[in-house]
């Protein structure tokens, strides 16, 4: 709880989503320097390194990039940062995935310099946000830190989204869905958000609140037809839409009200042998659930989120995240759990009572496969 009765909001500089945005790019940045020195995630470095070097030789500029590697590590930003600092970068860039891109946001402000995001799915909230969350090398969450100011500049480039495998638009659903029921949780609790952390304690702004209310609403009306326009790879308001609720609205709401029982699951399923085989809005999305068992939520609360779950092919039980139901995987996930985020509930909760917690969000998983 914080004793605080000042509030904080934060935000990336600027944001800008279209169709072929990325053939921009060098116009979008040329307010930051003439150096860029880009992180690109493995699947685009061969295709976009050409093409990029191309642009911004155009406009009188320098492109250096290096493909991002295996996971998010301080050794590796750090590693990273001294790689840049040594082409006399003036800009930090990170395209790709929510790891690509967590990298880019911590060379950057290693060297003190502007970061420019370029997503290239719309699978998490990490774009906007002025944290990264560190793994270990075996891909087992491990921590999160949080930077004093946000990215200078996110560009997404929706038609990059709408040729994206379905599965990483699905998962940012799960991810972002969470945003709602964890600001709600943090408000109960009066738990400080994530802004302005260096500073002190803060509360969140009935803004971000509101934020967090339309990201869910969002989704919810959207979401189908944006999974069907993505599958079929092109662009529609619809998919404009979640893409922004993914990118935009879960970012700036999950940073200016907190997280809670949802990512703490989430992180926590990571310890078991196989959570790291699914992707983080997956596991995610039945923290999610669990955080509704965890608070009673009301039945119809209950079926709405599940029934859209099954509906876009979010995992409603451990089985869909390739986990088993025993005694040693429910307590890897309560001991890993314990130590993040799920003291934001507005009532303490247990090692014992979050196994039985995952355990029944999983019996009701199974409940709903099987109406």
């Amino acid at each position: 709880m914080t004793a605080s009765r000042t509030m904080s909001f934060g935000s990336p500089g600027r944001y800008i989503q279209g169709p072929g945005e990325i053939q921009r790019l060098a116009e979008h940045t040329a307010k930051y320097g003439a150096n860029v020195f880009a992180i690109i995630d493995p699947f685009f470095f061969d295709t976009l390194t050409p093409s990029l070097t191309k642009q911004y030789e155009e406009k009188g500029a320098s492109f250096t990039s290096i493909p991002f590697e295996n996971e998010v590590t301080e050794q590796r930003i750090a590693a990273i940062a001294k790689k840049a600092a040594k082409a006399n970068a003036e800009m930090i860039m990170g395209i790709g995935g929510g790891k690509t891109l967590d990298t880019a946001k911590g060379a950057a402000n290693a060297l003190k310099l502007p970061v420019v995001i370029v997503p290239t799915s719309a699978s998490t909230d990490a774009p906007t946000s002025a944290l990264s969350v560190i793994y270990k090398e075996n891909h087992e969450h491990s921590h999160s830190i949080n930077y004093i100011k946000s990215p200078d500049i996110v560009i997404i480039d929706s038609e990059i989204i709408a040729n994206a495998p379905v599965r990483f638009l699905v998962s940012g659903m799960g991810d972002a869905m969470a945003t709602l029921f964890e600001a709600k949780a943090n408000a109960d609790s009066n738990s400080p958000n994530y802004i302005c952390q260096e500073a002190g304690s803060f509360r969140r702004t009935k803004t971000a609140m509101a934020i967090a209310q339309l990201c869910y609403d969002t989704i919810i009306e959207y979401g189908v037809a944006a999974k069907i326009a993505n599958e079929q790879h092109v662009v529609t308001e619809a998919l404009e839409s979640v893409i922004e609720a993914n990118t935009l609205m879960s970012g700036l709401g999950f940073e200016n009200t907190a997280c809670a029982c949802a990512h703490a699951v989430g992180d926590g399923i990571t310890a078991t042998p196989n959570g790291t085989k699914t992707l983080h809005g997956e596991k995610v999305a039945f923290g999610t659930l669990c955080e509704l068992v965890a608070e009673n939520a009301p039945s119809e609360v209950v079926e709405e989120y599940i029934s859209f779950c099954m509906e876009v092919g979010l995992p409603t039980t451990l089985a869909d995240l390739q986990v088993d139901v025993t005694e040693e995987n429910l307590q890897l996930i309560a001991d890993n759990a314990s130590l993040t985020e799920l003291v934001r509930e507005p009532y303490e909760i247990t090692n014992e009572m979050l196994k039985n917690i995952v355990k029944t969000a999983d019996a009701i998983g199974q409940y709903y496969k099987r109406l």
